[in-house]
């Protein structure tokens, strides 16, 4: 299965990203460094750890879940399965709550890293949990990360997933979750770092009641390309998701991002809403922003808005004329376009550390 043949500018939602000098064979394994911060557990309640210990302690938790959100078919999937040997399992039982976030640092080598996560919340349990991505003495690397989410009857997931690998590396994520009856998730996505790849998310409500929100933001400057392609199933009735998505790009950087909102039959009651906007800081900077609707039920509410465009030189001139200089009312007009995005997150420490996220971010970009 690993060797499934990989995808090329004519396969659907790969024709922005071209894999033409991309060759996985050419990186040799490399281990990934994990550092784990915040939540190890509560001994007997909830565990943070090591994948492949659990296999042995929790041998039917991890049995159940494992591979079961995602396609092996995929190769980038069917790869990871075959490669990874490190990865991280967060288990809540059921009508238990983390204490404390669990955060998770992870780095990739030089090399090709495969990292796995499993995330599983039973029923009624509630936790939050930081995964971010980052390269090892800046290495030009290859990571291949896969991501399963099982939310369990009227649990609660908070989920915050932050990219800033080397921009001279490779990233191929796959990131799923299932949302069973009543269960509720908020997922923050952070596109910093990386040359080029892709990360796909995609979230299935499968039982009737559940709810998903989803926020995306990405910067990218010099050359780097940003590619996400987000799915939203909704799989059974009375279901709810929102999506929203903001890029900023200067210099030659680009980015794709490629949405759909997916109402299989009987899904009735549906309401389900996607966006993306992109502001583009150079004329040299592109982005593409594709929404998608497939729609088999009748009784829905689904829309869906995208937009590229530079910042508003009226709004530039307006501060200009009260006093700011050039820099300081673009990067307030920058400031203000991705606040928009920090207030969706809730209220407390989440919000507090996704905006200061954005906000180094920046910093680097716009005074590089």
């Amino acid at each position: 299965m690993s060797e499934l043949e990989l995808p090329n500018h004519k396969t659907k939602g790969w024709e922005f990203t071209d894999l033409a000098g991309l060759e996985l064979d050419s990186f040799a394994p490399a281990p990934a460094t994990v550092e784990r911060l915040g939540s190890d557990g509560d001994p007997g309640v909830a565990v943070v750890g090591s994948l492949a210990s659990a296999a042995a302690n929790l041998g039917d938790v991890v049995e159940s879940a494992l591979g079961s959100v995602v396609s092996p078919e995929d190769p980038f999937v069917a790869r990871n399965e075959a490669n990874w040997d490190e990865g991280l399992l967060v288990y809540v039982p059921r009508g238990e709550r983390l204490a404390q976030p669990a955060r998770i640092d992870v780095g990739g080598g030089d090399g090709a890293t495969s990292w796995r996560t499993l995330i599983v919340l039973e029923e009624g349990a509630e936790a939050e949990v930081w995964e971010r991505y980052d390269s090892v003495n800046g290495g030009a690397g290859l990571l291949n990360s896969v991501v399963e989410i099982v939310v369990g009857p009227g649990a609660t997931l908070r989920y915050v997933c932050e990219q800033e690998l080397s921009e001279r590396s490779w990233i191929f994520s796959t990131q799923r979750a299932e949302l069973a009856r009543d269960a509720s998730l908020e997922w923050i996505a952070l596109g910093f770092g990386s040359a080029r790849g892709k990360v796909r998310m995609e979230t299935k409500l499968a039982g009737p009641g559940s709810s998903a929100r989803v926020t995306g933001a990405y910067v990218g400057h010099n050359r780097q390309h940003l590619d996400f392609d987000t799915t939203q199933e909704h799989a059974a009735e009375h279901t709810f998701s929102d999506l929203a998505f903001r890029g900023v790009l200067t210099d030659r950087s680009t980015a794709v991002w490629r949405g759909m909102i997916r109402v299989d039959p009987g899904a009735q009651q549906t309401d389900a809403f996607q966006e993306s906007r992109n502001l583009l800081l150079s004329s040299k900077a592109h982005a593409d922003a594709i929404p998608g609707l497939e729609i088999e039920a009748d009784d829905v509410r689904c829309t869906h808005a995208a937009a590229v465009a530079q910042i508003d030189p009226e709004q530039l001139y307006y501060l200009r004329s009260r006093g700011l200089s050039q820099a300081a009312a673009e990067r307030l007009v920058i400031e203000g376009f991705l606040a928009e995005l920090v207030e969706r997150a809730p209220e407390g420490a989440t919000r507090e550390a996704f905006g200061q996220a954005l906000e180094q971010r920046l910093e680097t970009v716009l005074s590089a």
